[in-house]
């Protein structure tokens, strides 16, 4: 079973993260941000995996610190789950229609922390939500799941729509990479990732 169960505790923050990678897109999330919360259900609804994250941050400072933590928590959480990735496709991506927004995710499960980010969010906020935050989960995620991201937008200006947009894709991305191709091997010509 490709699961892990992690806690991180720092003087910033306290999370309780459980992924399970095989999963039906179960979640229950409560980050003491509101937005990702939403966020973060959709990416796992849109991955199929079974996601609980608690986390008991300095939230009345601002989101930051949440908000990069968890980043770091579910990147960390994929990493191990995958193990040494035999076994997996490696890459994945989508491109999926958010209303007037398209946004393209691509990940390739390298072994090298790489994020491109093309997001151009018109706004500051969405609702509380800085909107800067968003690169900043995703730079998280990548370093702690060493993989190459690529996130892009394609058309649209509407702030919630892009975002949320973003991350459904990474979660379909995702699924296509973690996914079993059938095989015992690690799907690199190296032998390792």
């Amino acid at each position: 079973m490709r699961t892990y169960k992690l806690t991180r505790t720092t003087r910033e923050t306290d999370i309780r993260l459980r992924l399970e990678l095989d999963g039906t897109g179960k979640s229950v999330v409560d980050t003491g941000c509101g937005f990702l919360d939403h966020m973060l259900t959709l990416f796992a609804a849109h991955g199929r995996f079974d996601l609980e994250v608690k986390c008991l941050g300095d939230t009345q400072v601002d989101d930051h610190h949440s908000v990069e933590d968890i980043g770091i928590c579910l990147g960390t959480a994929f990493r191990e789950a995958l193990g040494d990735k035999r076994g997996i496709h490696r890459y994945g991506s989508f491109l999926l229609p958010m209303d007037e927004a398209l946004i393209l995710a691509a990940v390739d499960l390298s072994g090298r922390s790489c994020l491109c980010y093309g997001l151009e969010i018109p706004t500051e906020k969405i609702g509380s939500f800085d909107t800067e935050l968003v690169e900043e989960f995703f730079l998280a995620f990548v370093r702690c799941c060493p993989m190459s991201l690529h996130v892009k937008q394609l058309a649209g200006k509407n702030s919630h729509h892009i975002v949320e947009g973003a991350f459904k894709a990474l979660g379909r991305a995702m699924k296509q990479a973690v996914a079993p191709d059938g095989t015992d091997q690690i799907p690199s010509t190296k032998g390792v990732l």
